[in-house]
């Protein structure tokens, strides 16, 4: 293939066979769409696989088809998912060579281009600073050292002043090629939002060139680790926590799934990550024990705590395990799904486990601790699961689905589910006064008795009682604290009098005013009455000296 530069394609497109340039009708059709800025085609994906739009093959030249993806004002995200066999790279230099022109690209993401696209790809990537989102994932491990140095010098040129997202997945980096990539994110830390290492073999020394790096990104939401190694990276974990909670961090998603960590780790790390973000991977983490667990479950009581999902699956967590997680939902009113196991995963959980989650979700001691239990947590595993794959309690099942279908009400029926008679003894002591109360809250609480969660497709009623019943339990509950208020009363006669007399005083007060203010209206009504007289008076004075004027005048 010769040398073409811009100028050849700018002078040849009005005129250039589509179907010449092409292996497939299919293809032509999308160099169709670019060319004519087709506003419904802002997202491309290339590549030789099934899932693609435009599908390269023998045939395609893929020099006009950087020409027109550069040349399109339409197009916003890229998706290269490798590229074709090219011996000398005139064809891909051409084709990056054309993308680099494109002033509308937001996002690129690529996968197993291969060390000489890999460069190319760098050599023209200066040339889009509108880009927003940058991705490379694959398992070629093409973005070397060097890569990674070439990739940091363009970070830290400031040229990217909108990059929100950089992912660099199994790329086999290594703590050097962190390191590399470090003062480059700290020249887009404050813009950046989500950051993707995972996969890339990077051990303590890579997380705390990390750490160092990410002081300046505090705009950060989504941060994935997962797949390295990190478990002799205690101190770094800490930094990590540390960093977290400094810059009051609030990431959408922490991902340190499948990175050795142990339980020592797990403690560096478990304040700052369940304060400071909303949904925290440790699966396939081996080494953390029910001891280690037990460093999670204190900060999951926290009222700092902000974590809203926790993944735990593939971690043999076992009876002890369930018991330490359970304890730490005590008083958590954020976590809403906790994970205890993946898709394919067997979880050795026993009926003695998950009994410590009933307890917690639901305490029926007191009417009190009914109250307090946890209504937030909607999720113990994921919906690949059902109850049927584990020995568990059925009240466990009904509660869950009661704080995910109906939060509102969840208390108020596992109330009227486990206390039948409700004593109303410990309300005396406000006496009438807490009455109405009551009376709101039986009243907040009768739509209990009309809802219904299903269970195999069918529709089962939360309350199994008739609104007659309900009714009876209310007047009950209601009968029992009137009846009791009145040796309430006795008890306290003493104070009853005294406010007694305070009542009477004040009554005399009042009445003294109302005369008062009797008085000043009568006193009020006689002078209105007196000034009416005299401007009678004067009127009919005024009509005599009129009379007696015109009279002289004559």
């Amino acid at each position: 293939m010769e040398r073409r530069d811009f100028n050849y394609y700018e002078a040849n497109a009005a005129d250039i066979s589509l179907e010449k340039i092409t292996s497939s009708e299919k293809n032509a059709k999308i160099l169709r769409r670019l060319r004519d800025g087709d506003y419904n085609l802002s997202i491309l994906l290339l590549g030789s696989g099934r899932y693609v739009q435009f599908r390269m093959g023998k045939g395609d030249d893929l020099g006009w088809l950087g020409y027109f993806i550069g040349r399109s004002v339409k197009l916003q995200q890229l998706d290269i998912r490798e590229l074709p066999a090219d011996e000398g790279g005139q064809q891909i230099d051409a084709f990056f060579d054309g993308l680099a022109r494109s002033q509308s690209i937001r996002s690129i993401s690529c996968k197993q281009l291969g060390d000489y696209g890999c460069t190319a790809l760098f050599r023209v990537l200066g040339n889009l600073s509108q880009l927003e989102g940058l991705s490379y994932s694959g398992t070629d491990f093409t973005l070397n050292r060097n890569g990674c140095f070439a990739l940091g010098t363009l970070l830290e040129s400031g040229v990217w002043k909108s990059l929100k997202e950089l992912c660099f997945h199994g790329n086999n980096i290594g703590d050097d090629g962190v390191a590399a990539l470090a003062s480059g994110l700290r020249s887009i830390g404050p813009f950046l939002k989500t950051l993707g290492l995972s996969n890339n073999s990077i051990g303590n020394e890579g997380l705390l060139a990390l750490v160092t790096a990410l002081e300046s990104c505090t705009s950060l939401e989504e941060l994935d680790l997962s797949n390295n190694d990190f478990s002799l990276a205690t101190a770094e974990l800490r930094s990590l926590s540390d960093w977290l909670q400094s810059n009051q961090m609030d990431l959408k998603w922490l991902n340190f799934e499948s990175c050795g960590i142990n339980d020592e780790g797990l403690q560096a790390l478990s304040e700052g990550a369940t304060n400071h973000c909303k949904v925290l991977d440790l699966s396939e983490n081996n080494s953390i024990t029910a001891l280690g667990l037990r460093y999670l479950s204190t900060p999951l009581q926290s009222v700092s705590c902000h974590l809203e999902n926790l993944y735990l699956g593939r971690m043999n967590i076992g009876d002890d395990g369930a018991e330490v997680l359970a304890r730490g939902l005590i008083g958590n009113k954020s976590l809403r799904c906790l994970h205890l196991c993946d898709d394919d995963e067997d979880i050795a959980i026993t009926r003695a486990g998950w009994s410590a989650f009933s307890a917690v979700l639901c305490d029926t001691s007191t009417v009190n601790n009914t109250y307090l239990s946890n209504h937030t947590v909607q999720e113990l595993w994921n919906d690949y699961h059902t109850e049927e794959d584990f020995d568990i309690d059925e009240d466990i099942v009904l509660y869950l689905q009661l704080n995910k279908e109906y939060p509102q009400y969840a208390a108020r029926c596992k109330i009227l589910m486990n206390h039948t008679h409700l004593d109303m003894v410990p309300f005396l002591r406000w006496g009438l006064k807490c009455l109405p109360l009551a009376v709101g809250w039986f009243e907040s609480a009768k739509p209990c008795t009309t809802l219904s969660i299903y269970e195999d497709d069918l529709s089962r009623q939360v309350l199994d009682e008739s609104e007659e019943v309900y009714q009876s339990r209310v007047l009950t509950a209601l009968y029992e604290f009137v009846r009791g208020v009145p040796k309430k009363v006795l008890e306290r006669r003493d104070e009853l009098a005294l406010v007694a007399a305070y009542d009477d005083k004040i009554a005399m007060v009042e009445e003294e005013n109302k005369r008062l203010r009797k008085d000043n209206k009568r006193l009020l009504e006689n002078v209105e009455e007196r000034d009416e007289k005299i401007a009678r008076k004067n009127k009919r004075l005024c009509s005599i000296l009129d009379s007696v004027k015109k009279t002289l005048d004559d």
